[in-house]
């Protein structure tokens, strides 16, 4: 096995998942990128990463995985593959297109103020569940419910369903973690079935009676009759929507509490205003990205990757995570500077499968993070309960994080 190789076989083992950060300064020692074995392939640099995720010849795997039997009997898959996180152009054109008429800057803008007042909510309810000094967990509390409430609104899911769906879509998430056995994906299999079933309820009752939401917009295009969105990429993209709409942007305040943790004069420059939020915000996302990695196939002939040659056909794991703490992009990556210049992170991906909610997810950090700091001006960590994250790679965050509010 190439070097570069057995530094992929820490990554993937329990110590490698819970702190990926040393072993992507091993992989930088080795160059931009590797060929590990066969047709697979592997990128840390950011240079290169960013070519290839902005490059047409690398596309994502899309319904061509159907046909392969293995993966065709697992649905937490084939849905995926008929949404816009792996379909390919012509197809990811067109429903991204009618996607993306939700996510305007402007529609973004305008849910600033309902933002707002779901925070100022959850904080009272943080409030009340820690006056006696008991330990609230953070994630649940608050990084969960904010950006669940905020894509459950576009989505006009009614409030009462919307909490139900943390543990469903922590296991759905299964399959989007780089694996090699196929059966752990049977806690994801049955939790998509399960969401699929809710969609389909809630699409039949938006047929009956639309609302101003996104499900009855995208509803409206699908009942055109004019190819324009299949009802299974309905459902599909329905269900990407709800993850995508709240599993990043959970991880980034995860993430992001523990860097001010860490690092309490970085919460007094916040209260103060002398830290711009904005900031910190993509310092987070560059510093302990909430997406680790993802996957190109290439598509064509010809292409390559840091001058290594990629035949048709293979796969090449782009590493967001390393290029992220590339010291050729971000000079001293270790460092936390949230007034480092032109950071332009890559935990959002780049081109055109850059993340359609990328610019919701920062408008809740911005909003959320100083109105947080400014009610619990003593926020702390839990003495006597153990923040503990996830057992994920690819989406990287705290399941549980007990703090205490004074």
């Amino acid at each position: 096995m190439t070097g570069s190789g057995a530094i992929l076989g820490e990554l993937f083992t329990e110590a490698g998942r819970a702190d990926p950060y040393p072993l992507y300064t091993k992989l930088h020692e080795l160059g931009p990128a590797s060929h590990v074995d066969g047709t697979f392939f592997v990128a840390n640099a950011y240079h290169v990463i960013n070519a290839v995720l902005r490059n047409p010849g690398f596309g994502k795997w899309g319904q061509s995985a159907q046909s392969i039997p293995e993966l065709a009997e697992h649905p937490s898959l084939t849905r995926f593959n008929q949404s816009i996180l792996d379909m390919n152009p012509p197809d990811h054109t067109r429903v991204r297109r009618l996607m993306a008429t939700v996510f305007t800057p402007r529609r973004v803008a305008a849910l600033a103020p309902a933002i707002t007042d779901i925070v100022s909510n959850l904080l009272d309810a943080m409030a009340d569940s820690g006056a006696d000094g008991s330990p609230v967990d953070f994630m649940d509390s608050f990084a969960f419910r904010l950006p669940v409430s905020v894509i459950c609104e576009l989505l006009g899911i009614p409030e009462a369903d919307r909490y139900r769906f943390r543990a469903l879509m922590q296991d759905v998430a299964i399959a989007l973690e780089m694996i090699t056995d196929l059966s752990v994906l049977a806690p994801a299999d049955v939790a998509m079935l399960e969401i699929e079933k809710y969609f389909t309820a809630l699409v039949a009752e938006r047929r009956a009676a639309p609302r101003d939401d996104l499900t009855s917009a995208l509803i409206h295009d699908a009942d055109q009759g004019d190819g324009r969105l299949s009802e299974e990429e309905l459902l599909s993209n329905l269900v990407l929507l709800l993850l995508a709409g709240f599993e990043t942007t959970t991880n980034l305040f995860g993430n992001g509490l523990a860097v001010l943790f860490d690092r309490p004069q970085l919460a007094a420059g916040l209260r103060a205003g002398t830290v711009p939020v904005s900031g910190f915000v993509e310092e987070v996302l560059r510093f302990d990205s909430p997406v680790q990695l993802t996957s190109r196939l290439a598509m064509s002939d010809g292409l390559q990757v840091a001058g290594i040659p990629v035949p048709k056909g293979s796969e090449v794991l782009l590493l967001l995570g390393a290029a992220n703490h590339d010291a050729d992009r971000f000079p001293e990556p270790e460092l936390f500077d949230p007034e480092r210049p032109d950071n332009v992170p890559l935990s959002f991906g780049a081109g055109a499968h850059y993340c359609l909610g990328a610019a919701l997810a920062r408008l809740e950090a911005v909003t959320a993070i100083p109105l947080l700091l400014d009610r619990f001006p003593d926020l702390a960590p839990a003495k006597d309960a153990e923040r503990i994250r996830t057992d994920r790679l690819v989406l990287r965050g705290y399941q549980t994080f007990p703090v205490v509010l004074s």
